[in-house]
């Protein structure tokens, strides 16, 4: 249990709430759910310039990493489709992966195809499920994809002033404002109250949230004075009690509350606000294609990983369709901007290539 680890080593309540949330982050658990304590394990495993644990901003926004990968494959002969949405695997008579069909009826051949996309959406809507092992089938369709996540998108006319630490008088930037700031994290039992309404179906009345102002690093991001602001909240239910839909009004009023709780810490933040976009777990689904919206395209529970991602199987990256290959988050070692997931399977499929 991840409340055991950090009462073994920190005593500070808030401290050791603000660490939680790289616990349970995407994840439709608690900090006391069992095995919670490897997501926090996954999120400082990694580093950035040699330093372990770090993260970064990506200048330009996070729109700018696809674009320099697209222009390192483009300089290597690769063609890019942008905006083609991708219909199904183009499947030879001997079972073998030949190839994509785009929803216009372009075919690409390919001796190898790699997916990034969900391994619901690669092997239950583009491979024709007869063609599949019916126990496959099924172990996909269980994979545990619930997600707790809305992001709201925000853009504001001046920096938040934090009571805690108001903003210099020549509106710069302080540090506070270039880090990840934690709302509602002064203790873990409030992670836990806001779980454990959502698992009854409703929107966290006192949400935890992750605020990140990328513009104080990267002005280039929006106006001179303006901010744009991140927001990643949860937990919010991809159902709502009842079988409600995620509509306008619902939205808006988690938003709305959301913006309370920012209010509390930063007076005047609602009246700084010029738009906001948000985006429930239906929406990352609908517009991303993340099943039920998470965002690391099924849980990083501790049956979900290793060997088991996305099944036991097949957690090498193969699939059971020779020639394709499963690249994306829900392969191992899961979820986060690192490209592990891609660079194993390359490997695998070079070496794959080889033998043809």
């Amino acid at each position: 249990l991840l409340g055991q680890i950090l009462d073994q080593w920190f005593e500070s309540e808030p401290l050791k709430a603000t660490l939680a949330t790289d616990a349970v982050i995407g994840a439709m658990t608690s900090p006391h759910t069992p095995g919670s304590g490897y997501v926090l394990l996954h999120h400082v495993m990694g580093e950035l310039e040699g330093q372990r644990g770090a993260w970064g901003y990506v200048a330009g926004g996070m729109g700018a990493l696809s674009q320099a990968i697209a222009c390192v494959a483009a300089a290597r002969g690769a063609h890019i489709f942008a905006e083609k949405a991708v219909c199904r695997v183009l499947l030879g008579r001997d079972g073998r992966a030949q190839g994509i069909v785009l929803q216009d009826g372009t075919e690409v051949k390919s001796k190898l195809v790699l997916s990034n996309a969900s391994p619901q959406i690669t092997f239950l809507e583009l491979i024709p499920q007869e063609q599949l092992p019916k126990d496959f089938v099924h172990r996909i369709q269980q994979v545990d994809t619930r997600s707790p996540v809305t992001k709201i998108n925000v853009a504001v006319d001046r920096l938040p002033s934090f009571l805690s630490a108001p903003n210099a008088r020549n509106g710069q930037p302080l540090p506070h404002h270039q880090c990840s700031i934690h709302l509602n994290c002064e203790s873990t039992h409030l992670l836990h109250q806001a779980f454990t309404e959502a698992t009854h179906g409703h929107p966290s009345s006192r949400p935890m949230i992750e605020l990140c102002i990328p513009s104080a690093l990267d002005p280039g991001l929006a106006p001179q004075g303006c901010h744009v602001i991140s927001l990643f909240t949860q937990y919010t239910p991809s159902v709502l009690s009842g079988g409600r839909p995620w509509d306008e009004e619902a939205r808006n009023a988690y938003a709305d509350t959301v913006f309370d709780c920012i209010e509390a810490y930063a007076p005047g933040f609602k009246a700084s606000v010029v738009g906001r976009d948000i985006l429930t777990p239906p929406d990352l689904e609908r517009i991303f294609g993340l099943p039920s919206g998470n965002i690391f395209h099924g849980g990083m529970s501790l049956d979900q990983l290793y060997f088991a991602r996305p099944t036991p199987s097949y957690s090498g990256y193969r699939s059971p369709i020779p020639g394709l290959y499963l690249c994306g988050s829900g392969a191992h070692p899961g979820g986060g901007v690192m490209g592990a997931a891609g660079r194993n399977a390359a490997r695998v499929a070079i070496e794959d290539f080889r033998s043809l």
